[in-house]
């Protein structure tokens, strides 16, 4: 395994054989891009009160949404990287909305588990540097989680 992956489920939804398949799901994205060994994501499914709080304080949009992701590795502003201390690379948090995913599975017409799946691999990507602000950055993001998904066996 390549992740240490820290699991909150404060909805108590979330069953441990689909933890067990997210983290398999994560651990072959890690592989395909290539995360050193050891490194950290905790990942925490919250109700859609929650997360609509977290959208409201960090992304000033007083909604629900499906999936937030908060990287830890970038430097902000004014902050300094710490150099030659032997850490664990700790990528972030993401966190999923369980009512959203299951709404949009429902939407999309797969399963909740192909939804957690996407939402997963989509908030993980976030965490290594991928965006979707330009059309390009979209195409380059989505193709690399359809492919994920897909080499896994996670189909629609």
């Amino acid at each position: 395994m390549v992740l240490h992956i820290d699991w909150i489920d404060e909805t108590g939804e979330i069953t441990e054989k689909q933890i067990a398949l997210l983290e398999n799901l994560l651990n072959y994205a890690a592989e395909i891009e290539q995360v050193p060994d050891g490194a950290e994501v905790s990942i925490s499914f919250v109700d859609n009160e929650q997360i609509r709080l977290i959208n409201r304080d960090y992304r000033g949009k007083d909604q629900p949404t499906d999936v937030i992701s908060f990287a830890l590795e970038e430097l902000g502003e004014g902050e300094v990287e710490i150099i030659g201390v032997n850490m664990p690379l700790v990528l972030g948090d993401i966190v999923i909305s369980v009512p959203k995913a299951k709404e949009q599975a429902e939407e999309y017409g797969h399963s909740f588990m192909r939804e957690l799946g996407f939402l997963a691999v989509h908030g993980f990507l976030h965490l290594l540097g991928y965006d979707h602000e330009t059309e390009e950055e979209e195409k380059e993001m989505f193709s690399k989680q359809e492919q994920i998904l897909e080499k896994y066996g996670l189909k629609r």
